[in-house]
């Protein structure tokens, strides 16, 4: 059976004494980010210079003996916080994210073990304890995880505005082969066409009905409460560490009280785009929709705009159904059960913009503000987010009248073959550990093979 890779995430509950422990861990993997970045910033500057991964890595058993109070710790856990810092910087050349900065005690997660050096899993994926051989405590964990089979690693995650510790493990589980058109069990005539929307969060049709989805606005129904916990927070001292100045105790409080809304209109999201993908991938097998941009679309509106207001609104209501994280969930639910999950270039199809009756392209039916459909060249009428999942339905059903909207024609983008840019990861350090252990084995297998020769 093959194995694939699962995230899982355990609450910790540690006492007080294990809770002193995990946080000098964390202090100390902390100043070690921040002496990483500073190193490449300053023979970068003075020496034009740059410093490796490696040369970083190297540079390990010298530091531990400037920093005794860093040989207790993993040695493995080190140099994957030297890869964090790698992995940040090969995302800034590529020009994927910002220069690294130096991080705060405050903004610090965590840290890694990339081996099973280090640390032990005791559970079968139901509560359980994880020991950390490093520190030389045995933390209590609860959580449940719908598959478990070989931990590979682990991440200790603290959060400061829930004061909470966490344990993320990434499980190697074995699960059954995925089969894919005439080699399952699916007979692939259960088509369903998405196009997403802010009025209506989700518009479906499969070939003779349509589906709509109200867009729940759970941003839009909190914003009175977070707006007013926001308030007493600004009337209270804020931290200000340029300066000097603490937080003061209401403040903190308050701090606490809109994180806590933030986080309810967060986790009602998640709940209803579980639900409503859950019930698309059980009811068909092949899921049709477009490739969106969600960055591009949700960027924030020109200095001097006169629509900065409407544009701020528009972004709210896009993150507020999430596009990103719908098309996520949909894909790996319908792939698990050897479904199909297609995505049509916007561009070239042009769903708002087609008729799907004739296959005219309407330049003025890209406008937002224009929401019903009407041809002039046939006479078909009909909603903008219905006629476009009409569009996508009939392109994959090989049924759109129109040039150049075919699927061959169309580059089509399936989700089991596409990419993404690689920068690196922390996977690469446990399979090189798993390497170096590899050759270790076999170095001290034919320094053995002599011996028990002369003694045969």
């Amino acid at each position: 059976m093959p194995t694939v890779v699962r995230r899982y995430t355990f609450r910790l509950y540690p006492n007080k004494s294990q809770t002193s422990k995990l946080f000098e861990a964390r202090r100390l993997h902390c100043y070690l980010y921040n002496a990483a970045i500073s190193q490449r910033k300053t023979d970068y500057h003075y020496f034009s210079k740059s410093v490796t991964y490696l040369q970083q890595q190297n540079a390990l058993p010298a530091f531990k003996e400037c920093w005794p109070e860093y040989q207790e710790l993993n040695s493995q856990t080190l140099q994957a916080t030297l890869k964090r810092v790698d992995l940040s910087y090969n995302r800034f050349i590529k020009g994927l994210s910002q220069k690294p900065k130096f991080k705060s005690i405050g903004n610090y997660s965590g840290w890694t073990y990339p081996g099973h050096s280090g640390w032990e899993a005791l559970t079968e994926g139901k509560h359980g304890q994880v020991r950390l051989r490093d520190l030389g405590i045995t933390i209590r964990m609860r959580g449940q995880a719908k598959q478990w089979g070989t931990p590979t690693t682990l991440t200790i995650i603290y959060k400061p505005y829930l004061n909470q510790w966490f344990a993320s493990f990434t499980v190697n589980v074995q699960v059954s082969e995925q089969k894919f058109g005439s080699d399952s069990d699916l007979t692939y005539q259960s088509i369903l066409s998405i196009d997403l929307g802010t009025e209506t969060a989700l518009t479906a049709y499969n070939g003779q009905e349509f589906l709509e989805i109200e867009n729940q606005r759970f941003t839009r129904a909190a914003e009175k409460k977070i707006k007013s916990a926001s308030k007493k927070l600004r009337r209270k001292r804020c931290p200000n560490y340029k300066k000097k100045i603490k937080a003061s105790k209401r403040w903190k409080k308050a701090r606490k009280q809109v994180s806590k809304l933030q986080r309810k209109v967060a986790a009602q999201r998640k709940n209803w785009q579980h639900q409503v993908t859950t019930d698309i991938s059980r009811r068909y097998d092949i899921v049709v929709t477009e490739k969106l941009e969600t960055k591009k679309m949700t960027r924030k509106a020109k200095a001097g705009s006169k629509r900065k207001r409407q544009k701020a609104g528009l972004n709210k209501s896009i993150l507020d159904v999430g596009f990103g994280t719908l098309n996520k969930m949909i894909t790996y639910k319908v792939e698990a059960k050897g479904g199909l999950a297609l995505f049509l270039p916007t561009r070239k199809i042009k769903p708002s913009q087609r008729c799907p009756n004739c296959g005219t392209v309407h330049k003025d039916w890209a406008n937002l503000s224009n929401r019903y459909h009407v041809c002039n060249h046939c006479n078909f009428e009909n909603g903008r987010d219905k006629s476009s999942v009409m569009v996508m339905y009939n392109v994959a059903t090989y049924q759109q009248p129109g040039l150049g909207t075919h699927l061959e024609i169309v580059d089509l983008i399936s989700s089991t073959s596409r990419t993404r840019k690689h920068t690196g990861s922390m996977k690469q350090l446990g399979e090189m550990k798993r390497q170096k252990s590899q050759q270790h084995k076999k170095s001290l297998g034919s320094l053995e093979t002599p011996t028990s020769q002369k003694l045969g």
